[in-house]
């Protein structure tokens, strides 16, 4: 069935994207579906210009360094100190000025070596607000953000690298071949040291036969379980300790030994379980990387990972429980196109089921916040404000709290409505003196629903209107 109305484009904008801009709804009013597709066929689609931005690994070197120097500066200061207490019990009457000195010397000491990781972070940050700000629909980002929720790494534990794990690992794939995802987020220093596969070594490996270290599971539990798989489908502990040993020695080179590559991936023969290993009853050979890689390859084309990922795409974009037709259409494309990831959203958005659902599905944070700021004209961002503010409504940027991500049903997230009344008055008396509430339902919206017309309507102030219209369930629903 073909739609072509100003409802279906709102719709359009957002259920798929980051919400409308003023007159994007009339834009793509008469073909909605089609500018959904048409924005995935651009060149640029999901793409950022970041050549300013450190990779992932020279941004892991200057937070190394940094660390070291501010370690080596701990040891003079603790040098001084031991000094200055000797001092002390010689002459107690120079006690104030032995700590006013050891007070000084510590604040140069922070000031001299600041830390390089949260500036990068919030440089990250700006680059990644900005590109759903400006998107024309935003459907490829609302991918970029899907995916980096799916393979997703932690920011608390790899603050430096989460940036750049975006830009290296999900942008480059996000319409490509799901394949190739999985191989470079499985592969990035920044999944390694997420989920330990740093600390992993093989029990019959050179390094494990010399030192206590074992066997650690993290990584390969989650690729089966969470990246590719999904739990009960036919995988048992065997298999996953199995692909453990498979995993071992994917690590990454220590900064201190190569002051150029340090931070890179690199497999160490040292940490490898030596010999085959037998995963979901076929067996791998071989003693390096390609082993692992092997093994991902299957995982990728595994049938259940095929409805696994369609799964999680419909109930993402459409509906907490989405329609099992919907399910099975996207991973029968899957399967019939070896993981095409655009052809699998195409198959979604050209699908009756994505548009049929009721408009009932309860933004998570971040897509509200970045649809309330749309909805204003803004284009430009302010990391500290932005990522604060995501914060404040319980989904830090980069910093799911388990290897799960965020989840994506309204169960999680309705308790923290309340805190985003909050946070909509705080936006609106920033702009309540430049845009006019009317304006924005007009040439943004479209139209709402005679609830927050009325709403709106009965405000005491500018202010109180925008904020009511920002709570909207035009504006909380997609």
């Amino acid at each position: 069935m073909s739609r072509s109305t100003p409802t279906d484009a709102a719709l359009a904008l957002h259920r798929f994207g980051m919400g409308p801009r003023p007159g994007s709804i009339a834009a793509i009013a008469s073909d909605p579906r089609g500018a959904l597709i048409a924005e995935l066929e651009k060149p640029t689609a999901g793409q950022v210009a970041a050549s300013a931005l450190p990779s992932s690994g020279k941004a892991y070197r200057l937070v190394t360094d940094a660390n070291a120097k501010r370690a080596a500066r701990a040891v003079v200061a603790k040098r001084e100190q031991d000094a200055a207490a000797k001092r002390q019990t010689a002459d107690a009457s120079a006690k104030m000025e032995t700590a006013g000195a050891m007070v000084e010397a510590e604040k140069a000491a922070a000031e001299a070596v600041p830390d390089p990781g949260r500036l990068i972070y919030l440089d990250e940050a700006r680059v990644h607000y900005e590109a759903a700000l400006n998107a024309e629909i935003g459907f490829a980002e609302r991918l970029v953000w899907f995916w980096c929720n799916h393979f997703c790494i932690s920011a608390d534990k790899v603050q430096s690298m989460s940036g750049a794990y975006e830009r290296e690992v999900i942008r480059p794939h996000v319409l490509g071949r799901f394949t190739d995802l999985l191989l470079a987020a499985e592969g990035h220093p920044a999944m390694l040291l997420y989920l330990d596969n740093t600390l992993s070594m093989g029990a019959n490996s050179i390094a494990g036969l010399n030192r206590t270290r074992g066997l650690n599971e993290n990584l390969a539990r989650e690729i089966m379980e969470l990246h590719t798989l999904g739990v009960r489908t036919g995988y048992t502990q065997a298999d996953v300790i199995g692909f453990a040993n498979v995993l071992t020695g994917w690590t990454l080179l220590p900064p201190g030994d190569n002051p150029e590559h340090g931070g890179e991936f690199s497999f160490n023969p040292r940490l490898h379980e030596p010999g085959a290993q037998t995963i979901m009853g076929k067996t791998y050979d071989g003693d390096d990387a390609e082993q692992g890689r092997t093994v991902l390859r299957d995982l990728a084309t595994h049938p259940a990972t095929a409805t696994h990922v369609a799964a999680k795409l419909a109930r993402h974009f459409v509906a907490d429980q989405p329609p099992a037709a919907l399910i099975e259409r996207m991973a029968k494309v899957f399967r019939d196109t070896d993981g095409d990831l655009k052809a699998v959203a195409k198959a979604m958005v050209t699908s009756d089921e994505a548009w049929d659902a009721p408009v009932a599905k309860l933004k998570r944070p971040s897509e509200w916040i970045i649809a309330m700021v749309r909805a204003t004209g803004l284009t430009q961002a302010d990391p500290v404000r932005f990522t604060g503010g995501q914060a404040l409504l319980g989904e830090r940027l980069w910093r799911p709290t388990s290897p799960r991500g965020y989840p994506d049903d309204e169960a999680s997230w309705i308790d923290g409505v309340g805190r985003r009344l909050d946070a909509a008055s705080n936006f609106a008396e920033r702009l309540s003196g430049r845009i006019d509430p009317q304006d924005v339902i007009a040439n943004v919206l479209g139209s709402v629903s005679p609830e927050a017309k009325q709403a709106v309507g009965r405000a005491e102030s500018r202010q109180q209107a925008l904020a009511l219209l920002f709570m909207s369930a035009e504006m909380l629903r997609r």
